[in-house]
């Protein structure tokens, strides 16, 4: 086995990877187009024959007559994903304030108006607005809207609140909204919210009371409409490595949606729905459905706007009777800690793919040391350090292998001469030396192969963590989530600054190269030798976070290839 064929084949795959992700895969922010004409659908189209029945209710398939708005079949065939619709100007906003957050509640249909968190800015400038998490404005679009009809209608109910407004002093306040609608199909919601100062958790429950004296069939469902949160410039250069879009928790799997399986039509998910949400890296607003039930979830995008149902089903209230329906919401930061105390497995909306079970202890580590020495640029070299600490022996082991490897070349030439016409032969004298000078012909790569599932479980979390957002580490870096760019008062075309710590990490490759044993042959080592330059180029537009952890891990390797060096002169 030509083994430095294999080591070249495992960086040119790391250089494929990231290369590929850096000019071709596209910005997962994007969704598609408008629907033509014939693709079209009502305005909350999803029928509620889609709705599976839950225990004690009506069969899925019965239609929803009664519900309180007009019902779907009444809606052209094509037409946008939802309708405009006039602002009721006896409709009150109602405001929030928490210590976490400033939301406002319109009374016209009840959905969020703006929701604003206080920890988090738009922009790394101090001066910079607030993050907002609603981006929509009409009132039909505005996130957590709750129908009866499947979320079909247009139509609004207008809500009477107890209160104008409510505010939480401290992290142990709470405070409860009702808000009550009398519809004309002789149907009274009661919507009662509790908000606490400790979380982004809002309980929201409904009470809808049949006044009248016939049976009702109804559909009850979440709307959620969202947009992308953030637009600038600076979360916009690194999307194309990042999720943005439609998700959902079902039957203990994550579905993550992307524009373009929503190109295809409506996505319809059915199963027992813990949440469903939109998200992007670092933020999210999620409906959580409760208790846990088979229930409908169907995602629709129209441009850069997804319109996320989560439907019930159908179910019949008897004359002068009533049902309670909850779907609480999380709107705020995709920070794991958070996440976990809120519970509901909101923590599984962060996904580290394939290397979750190692990216997540190392995104603990990382908040442990910032918690020793508050600065996560610290910490990212402290992890790298611990990590290389105790890889170290192995490391070692496999350079003093190479280093052996590179000594027998003349000699391993001298058999590949004179048995070139006998490859078994060959083979068999080629084992034979290695087993007299004591040298395993794998203990070169096997320790680089040990430590792959480390290093993109790390690569994962210093690109998706939210700790890393606005994050400052010293001097120019003040942003571990973003490029590292040092400005010199002269725009510099395509890069703008000078990107200085991406310079010294390709600059600490080229050494680490250079110093490191190798038994290539002359045309792969020219191959190897343009690497550091490839390398560099592609991590122009990587967060400075991971680019700090590749030149710590550079410099360290070089310290322990300058050390075995040593050793081996030593020795020699």
């Amino acid at each position: 086995m030509d083994l430095q064929r294999v080591l070249l084949a495992f960086v040119l795959s790391i250089a494929i990877l990231l290369g590929y992700q850096y000019f071709f895969v596209k910005p997962m922010v994007r969704h598609p187009q408008p629907q033509t004409a014939g693709t079209g659908v009502a305005p909350g189209g999803e029928a509620a024959g889609k709705a599976p029945a839950t225990a004690g209710k009506a069969p899925a398939g019965t239609p929803s007559a009664a519900a309180p708005a007009a019902p779907a079949a009444a809606a052209p065939a094509a037409t946008p994903m939802v309708q405009k619709v006039a602002v009721n100007p006896a409709a009150r906003d109602i405001t929030i304030d928490t210590p976490l957050y400033r939301a406002v509640i319109n009374e016209q249909g009840g959905g969020f108006k703006s929701f604003v968190l206080k920890k988090y800015r738009q922009e790394l400038d101090p001066k910079s607005n607030l993050l907002q998490l609603v981006q929509t404005r009409n009132p039909v679009e505005l996130p957590l809207l709750f129908t009866l009809d499947n979320g079909a209608s247009a139509q609004l109910p207008l809500y009477r609140a107890n209160a104008t407004s409510l505010t939480l002093k401290g992290p142990g306040d709470t405070a409860t909204l009702v808000m009550t609608a009398t519809l004309k199909s002789g149907l009274r919601v009661t919507r009662t919210l509790e908000f606490n100062g400790t979380n982004y958790l809002v309980k929201n429950s409904y009470k809808v009371e049949n006044t009248g004296a016939a049976p009702v069939q109804v559909t009850p469902a979440m709307v959620l409409t969202n947009e992308p949160f953030e637009r600038n410039a600076s979360s916009g250069r690194l999307s194309r490595y990042r999720f943005s879009g439609p998700a959902a928790y079902i039957d203990q799997s994550l579905s993550q949606v992307k524009g373009k399986a929503l190109k295809e039509g409506p996505k319809v998910m059915q199963g027992n729905v813990t949440w469903a949400a939109y998200e992007d890296n670092y933020f999210i607003c999620a409906v959580i459905p409760l208790p846990p039930a088979p229930r409908t979830v169907t995602i629709r995008a129209q441009g850069d706007r997804v319109r996320t149902v989560v439907a019930d089903g159908t179910v019949s209230l008897a004359p002068r009777s009533a049902r309670e329906f909850q779907f609480n919401a999380y709107f705020g930061p995709k920070k794991l800690a958070i996440l976990k105390a809120v519970d509901h497995n909101l923590a599984k909306a962060v996904n580290f793919g394939w290397f979750d079970v190692i990216a997540k202890p190392m995104l603990w580590l990382l908040n442990f040391f910032y918690s020793i020495v508050h600065n996560y640029g610290v910490a990212i070299i402290l992890v790298t350090v611990l990590i290389k600490a105790v890889f170290w022996p192995i490391t070692s082991k496999g350079m003093k292998s190479m280093k052996n490897m590179q000594k027998l070349q003349p000699k391993v030439a001298k058999l590949k001469e004179k048995y070139k016409d006998d490859p078994t032969r060959m083979n068999q004298e080629m084992m034979a030396l290695y087993k007299t000078y004591k040298v395993n012909p794998v203990g070169g790569c096997l320790p680089m192969v040990i430590q792959i599932p480390f290093f993109f479980a790390l690569y994962r979390v210093l690109m998706s963590a939210i700790e890393l957002r606005h994050a400052p580490f010293m001097l120019w870096i003040n942003d571990l989530s973003a490029p590292d760019r040092l400005m010199i008062g002269v725009d510099i075309p395509y890069i703008h600054g000078i990107p200085v710590l991406t310079l010294l990490m390709g600059a600490s490759m080229y050494l680490q190269q250079k110093m490191t044993p190798t038994t290539a042959d002359p045309t792969q080592a020219k191959i190897m030798q343009f690497l550091p330059v490839l390398f560099t180029f592609m991590f122009l537009n990587f967060a400075s976070g991971l680019v700090l952890y590749w030149l710590v891990n550079n410099l360290l390797s070089i310290l322990q290839q300058q050390l075995i060096n040593r050793q081996t002169r030593a020795n020699a």
